[in-house]
């Protein structure tokens, strides 16, 4: 093991000189963030280097030879077994080395930087009928250097089989700076012209070749035995039979060899049509009794899972976030494919007939509706995440989360580890790729104390016996990494660990690269992350944080690293890290440096700290994460509660002065409305505006009078006993009365009138700027006249204030009665959905409309979306812009955040705004003021305006749609 201390100072300095422009971040912020990836284990590097080319890397690799400074190559980091965090440099291939080089469709095959993410890869070879096979959960953010690096596999590995096997070649940095490629008959220099590259790759070559002739009867017996055998090295591939295929060799040896740098793969066609069916059972093992039946009808995935991950799902996303099960406690996936749409329906209906009459199933389905089959897959890929914070509030970790067996052996490897959890007193939440026989489960192993981890390592010495005494292996896609690398002489002979080693050496004299992993292992119980009650930083709290055992420390350990936050499509989350691809403008890069910040490691100022309060700064604030993230990480509210303990009796930002306490100026701006809206179209608006921290590009909204407010409310009065409470919110108070008058005439229409209780406010705008005790102090006022006995529904126009009636009041109060006015609060969608009259039909609607919904209500209101109500009103097409405006309340409107607020809503709605046709009427809903606002920022001049649900299906409106609205 190298000397990790080794001042990093010559090593930054011989870079900017070997490689100028290399990008070399070394300050906690950094490092903090790449101690972790998604697995158990923290290993803080001691600097973070983003490659452009493979140049860099060979310039990186030379001076940390010369520095005696260890490297880990890193793509998502997505790695479960502690593959991708390392004690010197972590080269990060996702920032800039991400390109696709070439994709042949004649020749099935694509040439790929080391960080492409598989989704991107995807998404551009689908445009030639092809895709790369292999297909992780993590795919929306895993890179192919990562899969290259573990031998990834995925949910069809059925059918594709793992990364090996569709790697033509591979492009590599040797330890000492060497280019060369590995292929399927060997290894050569990048450069033939190279002489010294020639001469060191064929040196390479030729010990390679004597360590397999020495080894021969060992790694014909030990290695290739069932399809997922995945750890240690895969040298049967440089056997004579198997043409010395070096490409696959290197393949799985997780960055322990070489760095891959570009890579050339394999393409498989895609299928022209698909079904699926969902499977229920009474427990896993049944489920496991069916694989083998299942395999002979040629299935793409026979996926497996639990009940525990599909109750999670329900309770994170709401009950219809999963559809289209079966009765039972266990399900299999299975999937279909061919040629014929019709042959493959007549299939999956005659395997259901055979299983059903098998007598193990207590209910089966095909699945039809493409829909319900992407919800369905989606619980499935969240599986790690929605595994590790379970609905009961329990954790549970990896570690022993990717053995293997031959499918035909899985229930009885099933039953018996089973009772190997039982023996040890502890749970485990089982799902993976049961028709490949990988089992992924997470453990509530106690890895916080000394007791619990001494007892954590004795469960996984014993699971490795039991793993192998049913002929299967300790990895079979995750790789060993940190988690299994310890315990690999269980599985293989001291012969073959030795030739591991010889292996490792001939590539990595120095043992420079990636070290701790497979060869000379860490100790499996080294650098755990979980903090023990020792290393936590005592925090004080505003927020209650009642879902969380620990209160923020444990709200903040939600982040398990599955990086679902890194996506760049699908869901919400997140904004920023879409925006600018950076990690720590991710949910996850902030929650890392939180944890740090918590336990006093490389953040060392805790809520003092300039470096979370800049992972903080480009936060939206959408709180996308608290419903998209599979572990419901909540950062909104985590920002709001630094906030509030960073800037605790200090001089804060402009802007949270001027935005935060804008509920009040606006109250006092409505009884002079005209006089202050003529003063700010001036040049006086656009001082004002500079002093508060306000961006000068945008325009000011108009304030709305007091009379305006009056008058809105005094036309929707119908006389009729009201049935619920409009809360009259401060932005709707402030710049659009007239959508609370509509919204009263809807209410009416619907069969609730209601009564408007407009001089109350949520508190929303002091909790998103970190003003938490004058937030407190407003709810307290808000829920003593709220709580009043009435148990009447609140309907709330604004969907970001009734997320803060509905949420941050009772976790920032703690009361009851907090509750009690929570537990009544409605947004105008919920409340047409769940409590209009049977029956009831708004008047005629339009048959499109372009829809933006607000992220709060995404995230807060699971089970009543705007789209779907419009749907079952009778609009045809609901065009969604699936992400966030970008405006987000605050942010938009702060100076620092104008360029990142319009990059966000470059994402996805201003396509939707530019796709509109100013021939023809178009109708845009977006029930949220931040929304509206940033439609007539990006469209008004158009003539777009967003109308709120209310105006829509107002019965005293002119119809939307008509010629001349929008046009």
């Amino acid at each position: 093991m190298t000397d990790t201390t080794t001042a990093l100072e010559p090593l930054v300095a011989r870079l900017a000189e070997t490689a100028p422009g290399l990008r070399v971040e070394t300050g906690p912020g950094s490092t903090g963030l790449y101690a972790y990836d998604a697995s158990n284990y923290r290993v803080p590097p001691r600097a973070v280097v983003f490659p452009r080319s493979a140049d860099d890397v060979v310039a990186v690799l030379r001076a940390c030879r010369e520095a005696h400074v260890p490297v880990t190559a890193r793509g998502g980091g997505t790695s479960m077994a502690g593959n991708a965090v390392g004690p010197g440099v972590v080269l990060d291939f996702s920032r800039y080395m991400n390109r696709i080089l070439h994709i042949d469709p004649t020749a099935r095959s694509a040439r790929v930087e080391a960080g492409v993410i598989l989704d991107a890869l995807c998404s551009a070879t689908a445009l030639h009928g092809l895709t790369f096979g292999p297909d992780p959960s993590s795919h929306s953010r895993c890179t192919l250097g990562g899969m290259i690096g573990n031998d990834a596999c995925g949910n069809r590995s059925v059918r594709h089989g793992r990364t090996s096997s569709h790697i033509e070649a591979l492009e590599i940095v040797t330890a000492d700076g060497v280019r060369a490629v590995a292929d399927r008959s060997g290894l050569r220099a990048a450069d033939p012209n190279d002489t010294d590259a020639v001469e060191r790759v064929a040196r390479l070559e030729a010990d390679v070749r004597r360590l397999i002739e020495a080894n021969l009867a060992p790694i014909r017996t030990e290695l290739g035995r069932i399809p997922r055998q995945v750890s240690g090295y895969q040298l049967h591939h440089l056997l004579p039979e198997h043409g010395f295929d070096m490409a696959r060799a290197l393949v799985g040896t997780e960055g322990s060899c070489a760095v891959v740098t570009a890579a050339t793969v394999r393409l498989v066609a895609t299928a022209q049509a698909s079904t699926l069916l969902t499977l229920g059972y009474d427990d896993v093992v049944d489920a496991a009794e069916d694989v083998p039946e299942i395999l002979r009808w040629n299935p793409t995935a026979v996926e497996g899972m639990d009940e525990a991950i599909v109750a999670t799902m329900r309770a994170r996303r709401g009950p219809d976030s999963v559809t289209g099960l079966p009765e039972g406690r266990a399900w299999l996936y299975v999937e279909l494919d061919g040629d014929d749409q019709a042959a493959v329906d007549a299939r999956a209906d005659q395997l259901l007939e055979v299983l059903k009459a098998r007598g193990r199933m207590t209910g089966g389905r095909v699945v039809h509706s493409p829909a319900e089959r992407r919800s369905l897959w989606r619980v499935r890929e969240d599986g790690a995440g929605l595994a590790a914070r379970l609905v009961d509030g329990g954790e549970s970790w990896p570690g022993w989360e990717d053995a293997a067996v031959a499918p035909e052996d899985l229930a009885a490897y099933l039953r018996d580890f089973r009772k190997l959890l039982a023996a040890h007193g502890l749970t485990g939440v089982l799902y993976g790729h049961f028709g490949a026989g990988c089992v992924h489960v997470r453990i509530d192993f106690d890895l916080a104390t000394d007791s619990g981890r001494t007892a954590t390592r004795r469960f996984l010495a014993e699971a490795a016996a039991l793993v192998v005494e049913h002929g299967g292996t300790l990895s079979g896609e995750h790789g060993d990494g940190r988690a299994r690398g310890e315990l690999l002489e269980v599985m293989y002979s001291h012969r073959l660990i030795r030739a591991f080693g010889a292996f490792k050496e001939i590539f990595d004299p120095e043992g420079l690269l990636n070290p701790g992993v497979i060869v000379d292992p860490a100790r499996l119980d080294a650098d755990l992350a979980l903090h023990t009650s020792f290393d936590v930083v005592p925090v004080e709290t505003l927020f209650s944080f009642p879902h969380d055992e620990d209160g923020f420390a444990g709200a903040v350990r939600r982040c398990v690293g599955v990086g679902r936050c890194r996506s760049d499509a699908g869901g919400v989350m997140c904004p920023s890290y879409r925006a600018t691809g950076e990690e720590n403008d991710s949910t996850r890069g902030r929650a890392r440096l939180l944890q740090e910040m918590v336990r006093g490691g490389t953040v060392q100022d805790g809520w003092r700290s300039t470096e979370v309060r800049d992972a903080l700064d480009l936060c939206l604030s959408c709180k996308a994460c608290s419903s998209d993230c599979p572990v419901g990480v909540d950062m909104a509210t985590y920002k709001a509660e630094f906030l509030h303990q960073h800037y605790k009796g200090r001089v804060r930002p402009r802007s949270h002065y001027s935005l935060g306490w804008l509920p009040l100026t606006s109250r006092l701006v409505g009884y002079a409305a005209r006089p202050v809206n003529a003063l700010l179209r001036g040049p006086v608006g656009k001082l004002l505006a500079r002093l508060g921290g306000v961006t000068t590009k945008r325009r000011i909204p108009a304030f709305a009078s007091r009379h305006a407010l009056r008058k809105a409310l005094r036309a929707a009065k119908t006389g009729e006993p009201a049935k619920a409470l409009l809360f009259v919110d401060s932005f709707t108070r402030a710049f659009r009365p007239e959508v609370a008058g509509a919204a009263s005439r809807v209410l009416a229409d619907a069969g609730l009138p209601c009564t408007a209780q407009d001089d109350l406010c949520c508190g929303l705008t002091w909790v998103s700027t970190g003003q938490l005790s004058l937030a407190r102090r407003i709810m307290a006022r808000t829920v003593a006249r709220l709580d009043n006995g009435d148990d009447r529904p609140i309907v709330v126009a604004e969907p970001s204030c009734a997320a803060a009636l509905r949420r941050d009041v009772p976790e920032l109060l703690g009361t009851d009665a907090a509750r009690r006015v929570a537990s009544r609060v409605h947004t105008l969608t919920g409340a047409l959905t769940d409590l209009a009259a049977p029956g009831w039909r708004p008047p005629a609607l339009p048959d499109d409309v372009v829809l933006q919904t607000h992220c709060h209500e995404y995230a807060t209101f699971k089970g009543h979306h705007p789209r779907d109500l419009l749907g079952r009103l009778g609009v045809t097409k609901v065009d969604e812009a699936e992400g966030c405006c970008g405006l987000a309340g605050n942010f938009g409107f702060e100076e620092q955040h104008y360029d990142t607020s319009m990059a966000v809503a470059d994402l996805a709605l201003k396509p939707r705004l530019d796709g509109i046709d100013p021939r023809t009427p178009a109708v845009v809903v977006a029930d949220g003021f931040s929304c509206a606002t940033q439609i007539d920022h990006l469209a008004g001049d158009r003539g777009i305006r967003a109308l709120h649900l209310a105006e829509l299906l107002d019965p005293a409106a002119d119809r939307p749609g008509q010629p001349g609205e929008n046009s």
